[in-house]
């Protein structure tokens, strides 16, 4: 850089408050990564989509699809090779396999839908990152309570099919979650 001439920041440093600050390799490689899935993802909403669907609910809908495929995928990999439908057992305890696949599922699945919506469906919000991974928190966990109320209540009171039971607990979970990450855990989101 140079004195008393406009300056532009190196590759990896951004300006900010006055000075120049360095942008770790992780954070621009985050960036990028989302700037390009989201240009891939809004290629898709098209001219219908347009007329019935808001961009930004288009982005949740696509990037939670595309982290519940994640879920099947590696739940599938995992109980079938990595556990090969086997007991685990912890010592003081031992845990059916597909319990013990979701339990390592969970939390890449949490992380990678975290990221998908805060860099690429609510991307504009104002809280910080650490108060909406809590909150995100709090939204997954009250989908999994809403998702096994759903399935107690339609399969064993209405006495629903159970997978028809699922189908249905499914689109209201979906609603929920949805309704939950606008509105609190990235809260003051301008759109997309």
């Amino acid at each position: 850089m140079m004195k008393g001439k406009e300056s532009v920041p190196e590759p990896g440093r951004v300006e900010e408050g006055g000075g120049e600050v360095a942008v770790p390799l992780f954070r621009r490689c985050s960036r990028a990564l989302a700037h390009r899935l989201t240009r891939w993802v809004d290629w898709f909403y098209i001219a219908p989509l347009r007329a019935v669907m808001p961009l930004q609910t288009f982005r949740y809908a696509a990037c939670g699809g595309g982290n519940l495929v994640l879920s099947w995928v590696l739940y599938a990999v995992v109980y079938n090779f990595v556990l090969d439908r086997s007991l685990v057992d912890l010592g003081f305890v031992a845990v059916s396999a597909p319990i013990a696949s979701f339990l390592i599922v969970f939390p890449v699945n949490y992380l990678s839908g975290f990221w998908l919506q805060k860099y690429i469906a609510f991307r504009a919000s104002p809280l910080r990152t650490r108060t909406q991974l809590v909150r995100y928190l709090f939204s997954v966990c009250g989908s999994v309570v809403l998702n096994y109320l759903g399935l107690k209540f339609f399969v064993e009171a209405v006495h629903l099919w159970p997978t028809f039971s699922q189908v249905v607990t499914s689109l209201i979970t979906i609603v929920y979650s949805y309704l939950m990450q606008k509105y609190f855990t990235f809260r003051g989101c301008a759109g997309a």
